[in-house]
């Protein structure tokens, strides 16, 4: 990958709030808007939602997801340009108890402060999405498929 791709692989997953989250209902793909905070070296990334959110329940039935990061659309070129990666992996719950629970809460409330009360909320859980493979569009004709590896040697 060259710099200018990687230098855009890092501004995408480090300043992009909302992400498209895919998970499977009943066989058939739903996406969802969730907000998302990455760790700094692209390892996971995790959003915080509540187990009525209809990709709350289809996680827990199937742990597969991709989640997409697009840079926004800000109407003055070829959408076809715009910057966007598709993380693949799975979503697992954080367990409530430990530091690596308390330090993505701070990492989350920093980014996100207006749902601190959310987190007081009984039904409401943190998942890290920890990427297996990804494929990032840099840009009209510049595509890379990446392994986490790459995402993590991407942004780093």
């Amino acid at each position: 990958m060259d710099a200018e791709s990687r230098d855009a692989l890092l501004k995408l997953i480090r300043d992009q709030r909302i992400a498209a989250l895919g998970t499977l209902r009943e066989g058939f793909p739903e996406v969802s808007m969730v907000p998302v905070v990455a760790e700094p070296d692209g390892s996971a990334f995790y959003f915080h939602a509540s187990a009525l959110a209809h990709h709350t329940q289809n996680i827990q039935r199937e742990p597969r997801v991709s989640l997409m990061l697009s840079e926004p659309d800000d109407w003055g070129r070829d959408p076809q340009t715009l910057a966007r990666i598709a993380v693949r992996g799975e979503a697992r719950a954080l367990p409530r108890e430990g530091t690596a629970y308390e330090r993505v809460k701070a990492m989350y409330l920093q980014r996100f402060p207006e749902s601190a009360a959310h987190f007081s909320l009984g039904d409401f859980t943190l998942f890290r999405i920890e990427p297996v493979a990804a494929r990032y569009v840099a840009g009209f004709g510049r595509i890379f498929n990446l392994s986490a590896a790459d995402i993590m040697a991407g942004v780093s």
